[in-house]
């Protein structure tokens, strides 16, 4: 299928949605006591014969909802909004072309309004399918409670992390993560470390996106993970607090605090948070280094034991003026301070091909890294009527700043023991990572609750990176121009894009297009002895993307899904940089100012019943996919970016939600994926595949006394990618809890990896006469405590300062 029959595609449907479907319709208003229109209050509508829930509205500005293409039958509304007593129609009967003016309707307020007097009716389910995407509800997790961001990744249907901080989705990497419809911009290390300072207490949900709408960034060819916060409704001033401790090898804690404060015109919001951090790994490295009749020519064998020390603090702030009833003005401003110290023991030992040692090099390496990251929102909103026309605006700017110091000392000794050289490195590496970012959305409401947006973002990144080694020579230290360099790249990408959806009978329909220019150049500096190099780059790409939806029956219990998405992923930052930096005398990392960008087109089809039961089928095809690459040169090891020229996925999963009893329900999800890759790679070709089952299971359990239970795991089998094989990992988690102090408070008790069996053990192919694996040992298996404690009052809510209700406020970045 080639671009012009997906482009031409995206515009029949555009087109052709604009078509209004002629059936039952059943609408209404929902006021307050006061007779003043009640906003975003949730109305849900239901089967009267099974109970069986059809349709759920947010109501609008002046309080009105609407249930359009409804099918015959007899159905109830129920109305919920926090502060206010449920409310249940009696039954109400239809016929085709019929349209059915319920009489408005009045809430009553709640007797009491303090917050432990609110009863908590209906728990989300663990998963939830939307159309374009799937939703996972955070506070499903007791494990993850007092956790981070990366524990509840860890823990969310088919995402695995590697050994280097790497996220893959479905099998595949490359995918971008957004907090807040916002991308982090980061990846690898620096993103894993991003991730685990964000408390898992301050999220509300992960939306998993293998195509995602055309109002994301292209960027990602395993599709987008949006992180989103939590935030409160609830008028007056409440929030949280909560403290953790746990104990593996070696003791760690978090604490964190979240408030809400909402009054007529303001709210303010925010969360301040600290963790200590003190992980271990055991990495054992071996190589087998041939000579070209393939015997063996020598051994290596390498033991590395690190140990860490983090401490990290984070805070953010944000305010919303309600200047009217259909503008809102806000600001977000989010910090980030790491400081981190890493020592490194290692023993390296080579042998001949008798295991004769040959020498023996003991290193004992120091790394100090200072991370910092800033970044202020300005948003603006505005409802242009009542009907659900709107605008906003956002300004971004974010910065990022590392320091790095590093000390390598090499010591080498023969085979008798006696010491025959020794050297040693020093470097300082600071990065700076500048971003600034204009997006701006329309969005107009159409008939058979359709919506046309259309959108514009620009955003400009200036990446700044110095790698200054040292040789110490006597107590002296002389620049080592081998390693040392400057590097710059700077890279502008502007994006216009138009998104619609509609309903037709029992169809729904959701098609975008999205166009994406990019400019970018990178300068190597050079020094003394290297001389500067440039490079440009420049490319402009359309990026459709189409869902479809069909209603099986007339209720939409059964459903058929069938979507494709074009989807970019361009190099990271530090990717391009080309300089060499050395991980240890054996082992180098150097970056690819020669990578292209990646283009995949992905395709999926799906059953779904009701939020029991789905299915996916899929497929991707991806050319020049950027992964790790590795070249042995002089029995030297380096590792960098490249492009592999084909890679195809084909992917089966199945995800359940099952009620076994009252007190029991669990979610199952479960994938089949088989991979091929093929390219040229330095000397060796590249013609890998391999096919991987991944199994999750998470339990839970609800008891009497306010205690619950929860008890999850997963297994994922062998997994080949390109030069790689990630041998069989498992989980098995278990967490109890207990709500105490009234309903206020809660204590967590968790075990992560009971038996120990979430290990990172892998083999490398592909390497020329070199056979290699590996085997790392981290801190996985530990015991957590958590305590929380929710505090606060909510009162009634006027509704001209509610206008941005939930379906507004996940358009539009609150930080």
């Amino acid at each position: 299928m080639n671009l012009y029959f997906k482009s031409m595609l995206c515009s029949l449907f555009l087109c052709c949605g604009f078509a209004q479907a002629q059936s039952g319709k059943i609408s209404g208003k929902v006021l307050t006591s006061a007779k003043q229109p009640l906003v975003s209050a949730v109305v849900s509508l239901a089967l009267v014969k099974d109970n069986t829930l059809v349709k759920t509205e947010i109501t609008q500005a002046d309080g009105s909802f609407e249930f359009a293409n409804l099918a015959n039958a007899a159905y109830q509304i129920a109305v919920e909004n926090e502060g206010y007593k449920s409310y249940l129609s009696t039954s109400i009967n239809i016929d085709s072309q019929q349209e059915v003016v319920w009489p408005e309707i009045t809430m009553e307020t709640q007797q009491s309004n303090t917050l432990q007097e609110v009863v908590v009716k209906k728990k989300k389910p663990f998963i939830e399918n939307k159309i374009d995407r799937t939703v996972v509800n955070v506070e499903a997790f007791i494990t993850a409670a007092g956790g981070d961001a990366m524990d509840v990744l860890e823990k969310s249907p088919g995402i695995s992390v590697d050994q280097n901080g790497t996220i893959t989705f479905k099998g595949k990497s490359g995918v971008q993560v957004f907090i807040d419809d916002k991308p982090t911009y980061l990846s690898g290390a620096e993103l894993e470390a991003y991730l685990k300072s964000l408390p898992a207490s301050t999220l509300d949900k992960i939306e998993l996106m293998t195509n995602p709408p055309a109002k994301y960034d292209a960027a990602g060819s395993a599709g987008v993970i949006n992180i989103i916060s939590k935030r409160s409704k609830a008028k007056g001033f409440n929030g949280s607090v909560t403290s953790r401790y746990s104990q593996g090898q070696r003791p760690q804690t978090r604490q964190g605090f979240n408030f809400n404060y909402l009054n007529n015109k303001v709210r303010l919001f925010g969360n301040v948070g600290y963790a200590y951090q003190n992980p271990v790994n055991d990495l054992f490295i071996f190589r087998r280094f041939k000579n070209a009749d393939l015997t063996t020519k020598s051994l290596f064998y390498q033991n590395s034991f690190f140990r860490t020390q983090v401490n990290t603090g984070n805070a953010k702030i944000g305010l919303d003026y309600y200047v009217n009833d259909k503008t809102t003005l806000g600001i977000g401003l989010t910090g980030i301070l790491k400081s981190s110290r890493q020592k490194t023991d290692v023993r390296s030992t080579l042998t001949n091909s008798a295991s004769v040692i040959d020498s023996t090099i003991i290193a004992n390496n120091i790394e100090n890294e200072k991370f910092k990251n800033g970044g202020i929102n300005l948003n603006f909103r505005h409802d242009i009527d009542t009907l659900g026309q709107k605008i906003t605006v956002d300004l971004d700017y974010l910065k990022y700043e590392t320091e790095t110091n590093q000390r390598f000392n090499n010591f080498v000794y023969q085979p008798d023991n006696s010491l025959s050289s020794q050297d040693a490195l020093h470097g300082i590496l600071p990065t700076d990572i500048a971003i600034y970012s204009l997006k701006s959305d329309y969005t107009h409401p159409l008939p058979n609750q359709g919506t046309f947006e259309a959108g514009y973002k620009g955003s400009f990144s200036k990446t700044d990176n110095i790698a200054d080694y040292r040789d110490i020579i006597a107590g002296n230290e002389v620049p080592n121009y081998d390693t040392s360099n400057h590097f710059k790249y700077d890279e502008i990408i502007n994006a216009v894009y138009v998104n619609f959806n509609t309903s037709y009978k029992k169809f729904t329909f959701q098609t975008g297009l999205r166009l994406e220019h990019t400019d970018s150049k990178g300068n190597q500096l050079g020094n003394v002895e290297k001389p500067a190099s440039t490079f440009k780059r420049n490319y402009t790409n359309l990026f459709p993307t189409v869902y479809v939806m069909y209603k099986l029956d007339s209720i939409g219990n059964n459903q058929l899904v069938i979507n494709y998405g074009k989807r970019i992923n361009r190099p990271y930052f530090q990717d391009l940089n080309p300089f060499v930096s050395p991980l240890d005398k054996f082992t180098f990392y150097s970056g690819n100012p020669y990578l292209d960008p990646n283009f995949s087109d992905n395709y999926e089809f799906s059953y779904r019943y009701k939020e029991l039961f789905s299915t996916t089928l899929s497929y991707a095809h991806s050319k020049d996919d950027i992964n790790e690459t590795i070249e042995i040169k002089d029995e030297i090891y380096y590792s960098r970016p490249g492009n592999i020229g084909k890679s195809e996925y084909y992917s089966l999963n199945v995800n359940a939600q099952i009620p076994f009893a009252k007190w029991w329900s669990a979610n199952v999800y479960s994938e089949v994926t088989y991979s091929h890759f093929q390219s040229q790679l330095y000397t060796e070709g590249l013609n890998s595949s391999g096919t991987f089952w991944y199994f999750m299971m998470n339990n839970s359990f609800k008891f009497k006394k306010d205690w619950s239970a929860e008890l999850s795991g997963n297994y994922t089998t062998d997994v080949t990618s390109t030069q790689f094989v990630l041998l069989a990992r498992s989980n098995v988690s278990l967490g109890v809890q207990k709500k105490i102090l009234k309903g206020k408070g809660s204590l967590k008790l968790s075990a992560n990896d009971i038996f120990f069996s979430n290990l990172n053990n892998g083999i490398i192919k592909n390497i020329q006469l070199t056979d290699a694996n590996w085997r790392n040992r981290g801190d996985s298996r530990f015991v957590a405590l958590t305590f929380t404690y929710s505090f606060g009052k909510s009162f009634e809510t006027k509704s001209q300062h509610d206008a941005n209700g939930a379906d507004s406020e996940k358009n539009r970045v609150k930080n």
